[in-house]
């Protein structure tokens, strides 16, 4: 069985939604937000960061486009992705990539600007900078949705449900549903999702 090490409004969120879409049991363990966390979840961690997916055979892994990437590969029958070798695979992997590395990290540096700097006055030039870059990669991937249902084929996929957790995080969310139409179309789609609304009454990432 897995163990998912979580905790309301984090990534988290889009790992659950995998595992429920896959019917794959597990355990989840809710880890506090605290500056001294249990060596034991350090050792599985060590940034201290969550989610952190532990796997049937033990071993653990981090950072949650790479979980949702996993399990799509163990889970193949449950679509969570493009298939191997479908024509699909290859934006499914650039949009996981880019969100990972442009989007997450510009709203990691929004809500814990005092990490990114060593100025004490500095964390508002770090937050204005960092809405900035969510805003050019939101502008990017809105100009990709044009014409297509899905980020990655023909059907919805992880990267969907990641992009809507992002944009959720987005510090002025009725400005992010106005500026990118194409998102807004797509994160409409998943708010009326059965499992997202689910989901949403604990983790909170919208307005009801």
């Amino acid at each position: 069985m897995y163990k998912l090490y979580t905790r309301p409004g984090s990534g988290g969120f889009v790992v659950e939604a995998a595992l429920a879409l896959a019917n794959a049991p597990f355990e989840q363990i809710d880890v506090p937000k605290t500056d001294r966390p249990d060596q034991a979840f350090l050792d599985i961690s060590p940034l201290n960061q969550v989610p952190v997916l532990t796997l049937p055979d033990g071993s653990s892994i981090t950072e949650s486009a790479a979980i949702c990437i996993l399990l799509a590969e163990q889970h193949p029958e449950a679509g969570l992705a493009p298939a191997a070798g479908a024509p699909a695979r290859a934006d499914f992997l650039r949009w996981m990539a880019f969100m990972s590395s442009v989007l997450y990290p510009a709203v990691l540096r929004f809500y814990y600007a005092p990490r990114y700097t060593a100025d004490a006055d500095g964390t508002k030039a770090v937050k204005q900078a960092a809405v900035a870059e969510m805003d050019r990669g939101f502008a990017v991937i809105d100009t990709a949705l044009r014409g297509r249902d899905w980020l990655a084929g023909k059907e919805m996929s992880l990267a969907d449900i990641y992009l809507a957790m992002l944009v959720a995080w987005h510090p002025e969310t009725d400005k992010a549903r106005a500026a990118w139409p194409e998102i807004e179309r797509l994160w409409a789609r998943l708010r009326g999702h059965p499992l997202m609304k689910t989901l949403n009454t604990s983790h909170e990432m919208w307005p009801a």
